[in-house]
């Protein structure tokens, strides 16, 4: 079963457009590739005062232990989603769409 991980901007989004656009691209993947294991890649559990690196910092994490990389719209105007992209190409990650 693949591990798949999911980048999408959500800088000026609400938690609910966030996973609403989560969900659907939850169900692209399934149509595109079956049987697969969603990393767990928002967070919701540092503090107001957290900084984005640390976000990003865990999303890192996450992606080293994916088979292959999600970009959903928009990821090219977010810093972290490009930081994101970079890694899963300079680490051959598989990237499902961009």
């Amino acid at each position: 079963m693949k591990k798949v991980f999911i980048s999408q901007p959500m800088r000026g989004k609400t938690q609910d457009e966030i996973l609403n656009e989560r969900n659907r691209i939850i169900e692209e993947i399934q149509v595109s590739i079956g049987d697969h294991e969603v990393l767990d890649t928002y967070f919701d559990d540092f503090g107001e005062c957290s900084k984005p690196l640390q976000y990003l910092a865990k999303s890192l994490w996450m992606l080293a232990d994916a088979d292959c990389a999600y970009f959903a719209p928009g990821w090219q105007d977010a810093r972290g989603c490009r930081i994101e992209h970079d890694c899963a190409i300079a680490y051959e990650i598989e990237v499902l769409k961009d």
